[in-house]
C-alpha cells in the first residue's frame, strides 16, 4: 500500500479511465506515470510513461503468488515536468 501523510496533496478521481482498471505483465510498456501495485505479491514500484514494468528476472514470484500482474495505484502528475 502506498502510504502517506495527512499533509500530501492527494486528489480522489472517479476511476473511470481505463488505466485504473488495465493490468500489465513485466516488461509491458507502461501507458501513464505512477506506483503499480503487484497483484501477486501486493510489491509497489514507482514507473514513468512509455517505460517497461519490471521483467521476469527483477521482479520474480512463487508459485503461490501466480503471474506477475501490475495495476496502477497512485497515478502521478509528471505532464510538463
Amino acid at each position: 500500500m502506498a502510504w502517506h501523510t495527512s499533509n500530501s496533496v492527494l486528489q480522489r478521481v472517479d476511476g473511470s479511465n481505463t488505466w485504473w482498471n488495465t493490468v500489465y505483465g513485466p516488461a509491458d510498456k507502461v501507458q501513464v506515470s505512477g506506483i503499480y501495485r503487484c497483484l501477486g505479491c501486493k510489491r509497489e514500484v514507482t514507473c514513468n510513461k512509455n517505460d517497461p514494468f519490471p521483467p521476469q528476472p527483477k521482479h520474480v514470484h512463487s508459485l503461490e503468488q501466480g503471474p506477475i500482474r501490475w495495476k496502477l495505484n497512485v497515478r502521478t502528475n509528471t505532464e510538463g515536468v
